[in-house]
This record gives C-alpha cells, structure tokens and sequence, in this order.
C-alpha cells in the first residue's frame, strides 16, 4: 500500500509516521508514504497557493494551480483513488477502511484555510471524506487518522493478523472489555470465566459482552447489527440473554 498525501506541511505526517505500527509498517515495506507539498508546484513568485474568494468572503481558498499541478506529478497505480479531506465528505468509518485497505495506492488531498477552489474538487475526481462532523484547521490529522486506521488492516503488519477483526467495528459492534494482571485490584477481580481455560465459553463470553456493551453505548450500532444476517452462535447468544 502507497499513501500519497498532498500536504503544506509534510513534516507533521512524517514526523508522526515515525512511531509505533505506522513506523514498523514502514521499516518492513508493508507500506510507503510520500508526502507531496503543492507549494513546490505553486507558478507564483511569492510561493503563494492560496487567494481570496469570488464574491467575497471570509478567509482564503486554496488554489487549483498548485494543487492539481502536484496531483499531476503523482504516478498513479492502477488500482488507486484520490481522497480528499473535507468536513462536507462522506463519514470515514471501517466499512471505508476496509474498503481502501484493498486498494494498492490512497492519493489524500489535505486543505487548510477555508478550503479548496471548487475546480479541485471536480479535476480531481476525488472522493470527499470527513472524519466526523467537527471542523480542524487542516487535514493532516484526519489524513493520519486514515493512515492508521487502513495500516493496521494490512496482511502482517500486526503482530496477529487476528488482533484486528476484535477491533471495535471491524464487525459492527464494540470490542469487548479486556483484562491482564493482576487479577485482584482492589475490590476488582478478572471474571472467572477468562481464567477457565475453556476458549469456547471464553469466545461466547466476549461475544455477549460486545453485544452488551454495543446496546448500552451505541444503540444505534447495535439495532443496525440487528438487521444483519446473524450466525447461529450470536443468534442463540442474543436470544439466552433476550437481547432481541
């Protein structure tokens, strides 16, 4: 997988891929990132890519210039997308990561001031993405954001390629509660279910608890998981504990 991000300040998605998964991902070729500064590409003498709005307005827009003219320098694969970042996108979740994780190459356009020129959001061709409905200053995080979120679901680039599919949302669901040593803290002990050494009663367990935690947090998440094609297993673990 090769991310390609469009980014006036590149320093802060390579100085922040050099830590934890991203960075042993990077060591080990499991991914490349490259970062692309439109300014290099900008035909203005003062290095300027951004200018003031058509009819008027607050703040300033990016420039198509620059910006298409930096996407154009990128040598595409064939099974890539352009994503651009934007509070107007469509909602990034893990349905989306999972999606982008099969492809061989993500293009991600990063904004900053009050936006982009419309013409980059139509040359482009890019899909619009947004991480939530709040507003940042620019797109760098929600650019690492999505780095992140799509490295971990790569072949091997965890330690247990497993680790991931408990994640919560890799199924619709949140993940269930976790628990190491000690067993006693305090007044807290590990149920005694996760020291029985039955894996399959563990398995069932964790289940009931994802579904437990989904309603009593996400209700929304959960009544959708409801209207999937359930197995057999959560089917009768739903029902035992009338969580239909």
């Amino acid at each position: 997988m090769r991310f390609d991000i469009l980014t006036l300040f590149p320093n802060t998605i390579q100085n922040a891929c050099n830590f934890s998964i991203i960075k042993r991902a990077l060591n080990e070729n499991k991914i490349q990132i490259n970062t692309v500064n439109p300014r290099d590409y900008t035909i203005d003498k003062h290095k300027k890519v951004d200018d003031t709005p058509y009819g008027g307005g607050a703040g300033m827009l990016l420039s198509c210039q620059p910006y298409l003219d930096a996407l154009k320098s990128i040598e595409k694969k064939e099974n890539s997308s352009v994503l651009l970042l934007s509070p107007k996108g469509k909602i990034f979740n893990q349905n989306l990561a999972k999606e982008f994780a099969k492809k061989e190459q993500l293009i991600i356009i990063c904004g900053h001031y009050e936006g982009f020129d419309e013409r980059i959001k139509i040359k482009s061709e890019a899909e619009e993405i947004s991480i939530g409905d709040f507003v940042l200053t620019g797109g760098e995080f929600p650019a690492l954001c999505i780095i992140d979120s799509i490295t971990r679901l790569l072949k091997g680039v965890l330690g247990d390629d497993e680790s991931a599919e408990y994640d919560s949302f890799f199924d619709g669901l949140l993940e269930h509660p976790h628990y190491t040593k000690p067993r006693k803290y305090e007044d807290l002990e590990v149920p005694e279910i996760l020291l029985s050494g039955n894996h399959e009663k563990i398995k069932e367990w964790r289940r009931l608890q994802q579904f437990i935690v989904t309603k009593n947090k996400r209700p929304d998440l959960f009544e959708k998981f409801l209207k999937t094609e359930l197995c057999k297993l959560d089917k009768r673990i739903l029902k035992e504990n009338n969580l239909f």
